[in-house]
């Protein structure tokens, strides 16, 4: 009889344990009662018996891990016996995406938005990119073409912010401070 075939019968049994082992476990997972305890010892002490016979007749190395081997598999074969597939639940429809205000809209709303998000953002962004040229270290080139970078950015940012912001006066007020507060700080620290 061949080496293979030898292993092949002797892991049978082994197989039968790790099976009665993963079915025990199983069953003690599912057992809330007091009884549970038993049916814990009772799967490890299977699977204790399942390795040292697979050690004794297939060797004290390949026995084990045959062993192992043969009880994860039963043990993935015996919780995917109970696996339940369940109808998926439809979808809510979706409604159209919210809008940044659910104030009414007024015309000096309208155009005060316009005027913080163009002109009062512009400014405040290069009052930012300026302070950032004076204040930064390096090279003056390269300075002035991180600061010349920096507007487009810090100009979008205060846009988006401005008409996503409900309150307006909020938006005005930080976007002056900014402007005010980086321009006098740059007049203040000079151009080196």
């Amino acid at each position: 009889m061949s080496p293979e075939l030898t292993t092949t019968l002797w892991t049978v049994p082994v197989l039968a344990g790790a099976l009665c082992a993963a079915q025990l476990l199983r069953r003690a997972w599912n057992d809330r009662t007091a009884s549970r305890p038993g049916w814990i010892i009772a799967g490890w002490s299977a699977v204790a018996v399942a390795t040292l016979f697979s050690a004794l007749v297939l060797g004290g190395a390949r026995g084990p891990f045959i062993a192992w081997t043969l009880v994860s598999v039963a043990a993935l074969a015996i919780v995917a016996r109970g696996v339940q597939v369940r109808a998926a639940r439809e979808r809510a429809e979706r409604g159209l995406a919210p809008e940044p205000s659910d104030r009414v809209s007024k015309a000096w709303r309208g155009w005060l938005r316009a005027l913080l998000a163009g002109p009062l953002g512009m400014i405040a962004a290069m009052g930012m990119a300026i302070a950032f040229v004076a204040f930064c270290p390096g090279a003056a080139q390269t300075r002035l073409i991180l600061g010349g970078l920096m507007v487009p950015v810090l100009w979008g940012g205060a846009m988006a912010w401005t008409l996503a912001d409900d309150k307006i006066l909020r938006a005005t007020a930080v976007l002056i401070g900014v402007a005010v507060a980086t321009f006098t700080a740059a007049v203040l620290k000079g151009f080196s």
